[in-house]
């Protein structure tokens, strides 16, 4: 699969990874104000900071992952950006709140006395987790969908021996 085999893959893989974390920044830290300081619904606090998340996520994998995608309309991309983000959301929201709940529990019934509240880190446990599964979703349908009229990357020729390959 030249997703895996190319250099220049691999390389888009570790920007839309580092454009990630900027992502993850931004919904955690709207997801801790608006849930903890402003007394939010967890469900609807993530869904806001997930939010402010993609659109952070699509004006840097556009500008810096995927430049040479700026060929194609902002608006359509943006909309496709969107659609997947928004079944990532499908699919985070009852991951989320199910696991916020069980590791919840599991802290109190442990009797464990934590230096952080509780409630603090099960959201945010709840939530590391559930993006790192969405990450997977997003990567793959965003390379495939939003992205698809970049060139996946050179395969490498089984003809003539190059550096990778040699």
């Amino acid at each position: 699969m030249s997703l895996l085999n190319s250099k220049k893959e691999r390389i888009r893989m570790i920007k839309f990874s580092i454009v990630g974390v900027s992502g993850t920044i931004v919904d955690f830290g709207l997801m801790n104000l608006f849930s903890l300081v402003f007394g939010l619904h967890l469900a609807w606090a993530q869904a806001i900071s997930f939010t402010c998340a993609v659109v952070n996520n699509f004006f840097w994998n556009r500008i810096w992952t995927y430049p040479e995608s700026r060929s194609r309309g902002a608006p359509k991309q943006l909309m496709q950006f969107i659609l997947i983000n928004v079944i990532g959301i499908i699919i985070r929201t009852p991951i989320i709140t199910l696991l916020d709940g069980w590791i919840f529990r599991t802290i109190v019934n442990s009797g464990l006395s934590l230096p952080v509240d509780n409630l603090v880190l099960s959201q945010n446990l709840a939530l590391a987790i559930s993006i790192g599964i969405v990450f997977i979703w997003n990567y793959l349908a965003n390379r495939y969908w939003t992205f698809n009229n970049i060139p996946t990357g050179e395969e490498p020729s089984k003809d003539k021996p190059s550096i990778d390959n040699a």
